[in-house]
């Protein structure tokens, strides 16, 4: 089922809420029960078989949280748990998301003719198991809260972020599903909760959508683009991606506070990023923030005390020397790098994807040790208004480059697509810059898109004082965009729903829930 659909709209969403509050003067049991099941309902909306496949990966992760969990005095059975826990889980993972793609590339380089039908990918599949993943590593560190299955089902199975994320924490969620203000309805976070969806349902239909159309037909002929088609294709592509990703984030959080839950921050205006680390603290945070956790930071940690072990320095002058830099930096971000880029699928181009995120993060980790002293040989000063103007076009520009390897649909395609944006394409006739292509509309799009991203609040940011996510907010400009409940501010959002739900044809699926 889709956020978008009217049938999640007036149907889903309206009987899960009321249900929810009602049942929960019974008691929070029938209202965990009432969640769940619409939960279930919700996932199992477009393909019920795929109940099978979360249900068992439910069971087998409960069941392994609890054998972690009894037994904390035997530190090695926790290990060996733990670790053929995870096992488990990538092996599911690999085998709906790379087992096909890896018996067709060993089939083209070794001669082999092995067969190996592709299977459907479970919706969500990446999210539900890296949430359990993350759980079982809280329960071998004690930090695991509110333990029984009822929790560990209503924790997995929340439908607002079950398919695409956030990724959760149960330190984050179980204290705020245990407190007895969760099922008693309020007022200002149902109006919160709906002003933050319509303003997501907006993005995703209004912003997002129209670009669909241009983008599938510039990736579609990456070897036919002139120059301005293939900047115009990249370009789209990039506001489409980001509009979708931030509609459905601001969804999934305010469907949540709709529930009177608070969800930690998803997507955090990265197009203003004036670096690569800043763009990956600021896109699918949750996600980052995951991967330094339980990737790069062990990882990391493992190189230094290697290190510590053989008499090596670990101090911040080690980070200057190229052994340091390589052993204590690049290794970690490209091992954590290369991995995020196969998380998003299996073919080579996601590969190049993660490589070239890597390099990125390598050069601005680079840039940030080394710069004092250049600037100081250089002696260079510049306005620092056009210093950030110029850091944030650079940023974007780079995140472009890689996403074309994100969206095409072969490696060969995407560097087409790149040849053609560095004015080596083979085309000599605009297929869609040509007269008559490109509407004015679309211009117009593109334009608008840049004055939302660049020129306004984000949706934290505009209901900033109405604490819209679990982390702290810096407040944006201008100042009179600051969400009130007031009555104009309800004219507006209801205008904006009414438009949104005028375009919106329920069959658009958000681009993140093919991972």
């Amino acid at each position: 089922m889709l956020f978008n659909s009217y049938v999640f709209i007036f149907a889903f969403l309206p009987l899960t809420c009321a249900g929810f509050f009602l049942l929960a003067r019974f008691g929070r049991r029938p209202s965990i029960l009432w969640l769940i099941g619409a939960s279930l309902v919700f996932y199992g909306w477009w393909n019920p078989p795929f109940l099978i496949v979360l249900a068992v990966s439910i069971l087998f992760n409960y069941g392994m949280s609890e054998w972690l969990g009894r037994s904390a005095d035997r530190p090695a059975r926790q290990n060996w748990l733990l670790g053929s826990a995870i096992a488990v889980n990538l092996g599911a993972l690999a085998y709906y998301k790379y087992l096909h793609a890896l018996v067709q590339t060993l089939n083209q380089y070794t001669g082999l003719n092995w067969t190996f039908d592709a299977v459907v990918l479970p919706i969500g599949i990446s999210f539900f198991t890296f949430t359990q993943i993350g759980y079982l590593l809280d329960v071998k560190q004690g930090m695991a809260q509110e333990r029984g299955f009822l929790n560990f089902l209503l924790f997995v199975t929340f439908f607002p972020h079950l398919v695409a994320g956030p990724i959760l924490h149960n330190r984050e969620m179980m204290p705020q599903y245990a407190a007895k203000e969760t099922y008693r309805i309020s007022g200002e976070n149902f109006a919160i909760g709906i002003s933050l969806f319509v303003m997501g349902l907006s993005k995703k239909v209004l912003l997002a959508d129209p670009h669909s159309a241009l983008v599938g037909q510039g990736f579609n002929h990456a070897g036919e683009l002139t120059f301005a088609d293939a900047w115009l294709t990249a370009l789209s592509y990039s506001l489409q991606l980001y509009f979708d990703f931030s509609g459905y984030s601001d969804m999934a959080i305010g469907l949540a506070r709709m529930f009177n839950i608070v969800f930690p921050v998803n997507f955090n205006s990265p197009f203003k990023s004036t670096s690569i680390i800043e763009y990956w603290q600021r896109w699918h945070i949750t996600l980052t923030n995951y991967l330094n956790l339980y990737l790069y930071n062990p990882v990391s940690m493992a190189v230094m005390r290697w290190r510590m072990a053989r008499g090596l320095d670990i101090s911040k002058k080690a980070y200057l020397k190229p052994g340091g830099f390589t052993a204590m930096v690049l290794f970690p971000t490209f091992f954590t790098m290369v991995l995020a880029g196969l998380w998003h699928g299996a073919g080579s181009q996601f590969l190049i994807f993660g490589l070239m995120h890597a390099t990125y993060l390598t050069v601005n980790n680079a840039w940030r040790l080394y710069r004092a002293p250049i600037k100081k040989r250089l002696g260079i000063k510049v306005d620092p208004r056009w210093k950030t103007a110029v850091k944030v076009l650079v940023t974007y520009v780079a995140v472009i480059v890689a996403v074309l390897f994100f969206r095409a649909p072969s490696t060969t395609a995407a560097l087409q697509m790149l040849q053609a944006m560095m004015g080596m394409g083979g085309a000599t006739q605009a297929l869609l810059t040509g007269p008559g292509q490109v509407s004015t509309g679309t211009w117009l799009m593109l334009l608008l898109s840049y004055v939302i991203i660049w020129g306004m609040p984000n949706t934290q940011q505009i209901l900033i004082r109405y604490r819209p996510v679990l982390e702290s907010v810096v407040a944006g400009r201008p100042g009179w965009m600051t969400w009130q409940m007031t009555m104009p501010w309800a004219v507006a959002l209801g205008l904006l729903a009414t438009l949104a739900l005028l375009a919106t044809g329920g069959t658009s699926e958000f681009l993140y829930f093919q991972f």
